[in-house]
């Protein structure tokens, strides 16, 4: 195991500087005051009894015991959620929610929705978001459109960083483990009556492996990142709220042949401001803001001769929301509100020669209005019933509904789910103005639906199971232009006589139905936990070759198990198992990704109120496993690090 020699030094300064100051513990109560709230179900807190769509909610003391560098490392140890990477950490990620394709989650962090328009899918790549100051996470599966509005139809991952409750505080964290691997950050904040604000900063590197699996160069990866957010009390009743991330990175990939000097560089950053206030003695809760999100990436190959640039894209999202919030009474709230989302974005794949290339910008608007009602009738039944309606610069007009309900005889111990939603994701960018582009794309549209229970035993015992469908039609693909033969006027790049061998169309259609178990029980100082997922995601396009066949990269089985126990002395050890079911590594062909299990070791001890030492071995046999075909994955590795809040 290699590591950083700087890391001793820098752990060693850090203990003495928390030894040297007063400790505040990670109290329970605090990290627990917004249990059971999920924000993302109906953009406002509403108690995870109340919510009728399926949610996974990771507080702060999951987030610890996990001791995940990047979000998706505590992501796919939830139910139906499967990952793909071209190697190691900061490569291409792509993340399915119960099967859906990777650009149809949506990604919000502090209340910013993050997408790159410059993408081929327009979606949000994971690659870049590591853990950071994030402190809790959401996953709300599902068509969740009504509210997300486009590329909400496998589900909505919401997460939020840490909020001040004292005066002043601050926390920090540093571990290294294998290929020289070091992770450090750190966040300052405090509150006051006037003022609550937190600001954060991390900084990570890695030697890596070799992304391609047959390849014997490592393939580093470096990121630097930021958040910060301020909330200023006004008036009673009137707050501000500024809110920002920023992360840059620079990641080392190989070709398809194998290894490459080639590298990526990538710039993300998202800003909020807005305006709260309360209206008509607090029952209309007002929100205007306004965001900005930006994406640049450039990669390079230093073996050309004469320009090394490969790429450059720049995607740029506005959005501008008003959201009301208005309760009649404790049975009645009614969301409602209106948006504005201003896309751009412009790509090129620059030629090895001095000649000047172009950047030629292309966008795309969307206006929405939307709404939904949640109304309590009786004690323990919530139901709820939206729609939106989104107008398109491009493709026009889009209606999306749901309706659902939940009910708990017994105040949660017992909880009934069903729903129905409806998603759909808008034609990207690229899909529609690249050479492979075409300007005439329909929405991609989903319908589902879903049924569930949980029964909850105290902290002895909780269980839940969930079953879910969800039909997708007019899915963008790439279609082929026919060969040896007159080419039909689409295979032509618009707006030129220059042929191309394809082209984007709304040619395909899909199928996701499945089964989510999941348990977790805690007998004295003992605890376990466990879920199973059961995805057939199928290609359910009329007339293809490949119909009825799983989509690609969707393994139909996934499971996850840890077992361990927790001292009254703050000493935690876990053996944690992960299993991914065989898979195809394509939508054609019959090359097929191997299941695979991996065990990991985690360990962690408060030493003294608010530090934490911890340790963890992952893949602990070293598994030689791929998630893509022809790319490598991580093998054995060796982490230990420090944390502390003071």
């Amino acid at each position: 195991m290699r590591l950083n020699s700087s890391f001793a030094a820098t752990a060693t300064g850090l203990v003495l500087a928390l030894a040297a100051s007063p400790a505040l513990a990670d109290s329970a109560e605090d990290a627990g005051t917004d249990e059971g709230i999920v924000v993302t179900a109906l953009r406002t807190p509403v108690a995870a009894s109340r919510v009728s769509a399926t949610v996974t909610v990771l507080d702060e003391p999951a987030i610890i015991a996990q001791q995940p560098v990047a979000l998706t490392d505590a992501l796919v140890r939830t139910p139906g959620i499967s990952l793909s990477r071209n190697g190691g950490y900061g490569t291409t990620t792509s993340l399915r929610i119960r099967g859906a394709d990777a650009g149809q989650s949506v990604m919000v962090i502090d209340g910013m929705r993050l997408s790159d328009p410059s993408s081929t899918a327009g979606g949000y790549g994971f690659s870049n978001l590591l853990l950071d100051d994030i402190d809790r996470i959401e996953i709300l599966r599902g068509p969740q459109s009504i509210l997300w509005g486009s590329d909400a139809i496998g589900g909505v991952v919401n997460v939020r960083t840490r909020r001040p409750a004292a005066p002043l505080e601050g926390s920090a964290a540093v571990e290294a483990g294998t290929h020289d691997t070091v992770s450090a950050r750190a966040g300052i904040g405090g509150t006051s009556q006037a003022v609550d604000w937190r600001l954060s900063a991390s900084r990570f590197t890695t030697d890596g492996i070799s992304a391609r699996s047959s390849g014997s160069e490592d393939d580093g990866y470096t990121r630097t990142g930021a958040s910060g957010t301020v909330t200023v009390r006004l008036t009673p009743g009137v707050s501000l709220d500024l809110r920002g991330y920023w992360s840059k990175s620079n990641n080392d990939f190989d070709g398809t042949s194998g290894d490459t000097l080639a590298y990526g560089l990538t710039e993300e950053w998202s800003g909020y401001a807005g305006l709260n206030f309360a209206l008509l003695g607090g029952r209309l809760v007002n929100r205007i803001a306004v965001l900005q999100s930006e994406t640049d990436r450039e990669n390079y190959d230093p073996a050309r001769s004469i320009r090394p640039l490969t790429f450059d894209a720049h995607g740029r999202v506005r959005r501008f929301e008003y959201q009301g919030t208005y309760t009649v009474s404790d049975a009645l709230q009614a969301v409602f509100g209106a948006e504005r989302e201003e896309q751009r974005m412009t790509t090129a794949s620059p030629a090895n020669s001095a000649a000047p290339y172009v950047l030629t910008p292309t966008s795309a608007g969307t206006n929405s209005l939307y709404g939904e009602l949640r109304l309590s009738p009786v004690t323990g039944l919530t139901l709820n019933g939206g729609a939106r309606y989104s107008d398109q610069s491009r493709f026009g007009g889009n209606t999306v509904l749901s309706a659902g309900a939940v009910y708990t005889p017994n105040e949660g111990a017992t909880v009934l789910r069903a729903s129905y939603s409806e998603g759909y994701k808008a034609p990207s960018l690229y899909q529609m103005f690249s050479i492979y582009g075409a300007a005439d794309l329909a929405p991609e549209k989903a319908k589902g639906w879903e049924v569930g229970a949980e029964q909850n035993f105290g902290e002895a015992l909780r269980l839940s199971a969930t079953w879910f469908q969800r039909d997708t039609d007019n899915l963008i693909d790439f279609a082929y232009c026919p060969v040896g033969a007159a080419q039909p006027a689409i295979c032509y790049i618009p707006g030129t006589t220059t042929t191309r061998f394809g082209y984007y169309a709304n040619v395909k259609a899909a199928r996701a139905r499945g089964l989510e178990l999941s348990a977790q029980g805690r007998l004295g100082v003992l605890f376990a936990s466990g879920n199973y997922s059961w995805i057939e995601a199928e290609d359910r396009t009329d007339g293809s070759s490949t119909y009825g066949r799983q989509l690609q990269r969707v393994p139909r089985h996934l499971a996850n198990a840890e077992a361990g126990i927790d001292l009254a002395q703050g000493l935690r050890a876990s053996v944690a198992a992960r299993y991914s079911g065989e898979s195809f590594n394509a939508a054609t062909g019959t090359a097929r990704l191997d299941d695979y299990w991996l065990i990991d070791l985690r360990a962690q001890w408060e030493i003294r109120q608010g530090l934490i030492v911890q340790g963890r071995v992952e893949n602990l046999t070293d598994k030689d496993y791929e998630t893509v075909a022809g790319y490598a994955a991580l093998g054995r590795t060796v982490t230990f690090g420090i944390r502390s809040r003071f």
